[in-house]
């Protein structure tokens, strides 16, 4: 009886052991799905803040972050598309997505259109943020733009980033909402930036309106998997971060209700049909070059890759206008008709 007795409190010594070990090692994946998931909105202070001083020195900040960032040598340019935005007199939209979230978007027509622009800026970006500095061409050239605004970013709802896998949803419902004042039955281009170039492929593997005439794509990732793997291998020298991601992927389903699976461009690119010109800098150590490449290469569509020597993250527009413009001009001629 004794040994029955010790033999059962090692039993559940044992299993104690293996369930927080378990625990444990789950719990290491947490705080990193957390970093790079969670937009949901801070509580409202009750307190003045304290005036920022912008000559003060961060305590901490990645370098790659910084010159990735297109007011990185282009901050004039950057703030001045910023404020054409911010000057124009957009309209409020919003929808809810099919989790019930609150969505919204700033729409700015043109007095003579002839195409729509949905645009998706990029991860925890904002409407009138990187995307400025193309707004203001895109609108001068007749196009009517629907800025929309992220899950989790500015005045869109959602507690979660889903690095594309809830967002390729968002745009459907969007490209819906544009349907209804789209009479004239005017062709419709998907733009979009880094995390939310990467939502506008995703997007092309789903059912479209035949008037989605094109896709354009400035520096988008391949997955959030391949995109967390070459920033922990290229900013931090981690090569070996598989079961970790195995355990942000864990949480991501059990509170952000999705997968990285689901953020892989493969399946969609393989599917689309629609045209796709893809932009990107060479010198990007945000999201690496070598992703629009592979996505390039996935695309069965017609399809044109246009790197940039010059430039790192989004900072092709800037690097090279001209070139930038024209290629954009192009595809619109192209494919409107």
């Amino acid at each position: 009886m004794k040994k029955e007795i010790e033999k059962k409190k090692l039993i559940q010594s044992l299993s104690g052991a293996v369930a927080l070990g378990v625990v444990a090692y789950f719990a290491t994946g947490w705080p990193f799905f957390y970093f790079f998931t969670y937009a949901g909105k801070k509580k409202k202070q009750t307190k003045k803040k304290p005036k920022e001083n912008k000559n003060a020195v961060k305590w901490f900040a990645l370098r790659h972050t910084i010159i990735n960032h297109p007011r990185y040598e282009n901050e004039d340019e950057y703030e001045r598309g910023k404020a054409w935005c911010l000057a124009q007199p957009v309209k409020d939209w919003y929808i809810r997505g099919t989790d019930g979230v609150r969505l919204h978007a700033s729409y700015l027509p043109a007095e003579k259109p002839e195409r729509f622009i949905v645009m998706c800026h990029g991860y925890r970006g904002t409407w009138c943020g990187s995307m400025g500095h193309m707004a203001e061409f895109l609108h001068k050239n007749n196009c009517s733009l629907l800025m929309i605004d992220q899950r989790g970013c500015e005045k869109s709802g959602g507690r979660y980033i889903t690095f594309g896998a809830k967002e390729k949803v968002d745009v459907t419902l969007w490209l819906e909402r544009l349907e209804e004042i789209n009479v004239n039955d005017l062709p419709i281009y998907l733009y979009g930036q880094s995390m939310g170039a990467t939502t506008v492929l995703l997007a092309s593997g789903l059912v479209l309106p035949e008037n989605v005439h094109g896709i354009i794509a400035d520096c988008g990732f391949s997955s959030m998997k391949q995109q967390l793997k070459d920033i922990a291998s290229g900013w931090f020298h981690l090569h070996f971060v598989e079961l970790l991601l195995v355990r942000v992927d864990f949480f991501c389903r059990l509170f952000a209700g999705f997968s990285m699976r689901e953020t892989k461009t493969t399946h969609a690119l393989k599917k689309n049909k629609r045209p796709v010109l893809f932009f990107h800098g060479a010198k990007d150590t945000y999201v690496w070059p070598e992703n629009s490449r592979r996505n390039y290469d996935l695309c069965k569509a017609d399809k044109e890759l246009v790197i940039f020597p010059k430039a790192r993250h989004l900072c092709s527009s800037y690097v090279d206008p001209e070139l930038y413009q024209k290629k954009m001009t192009e595809f619109f001629r192209k494919y409107d008709r």
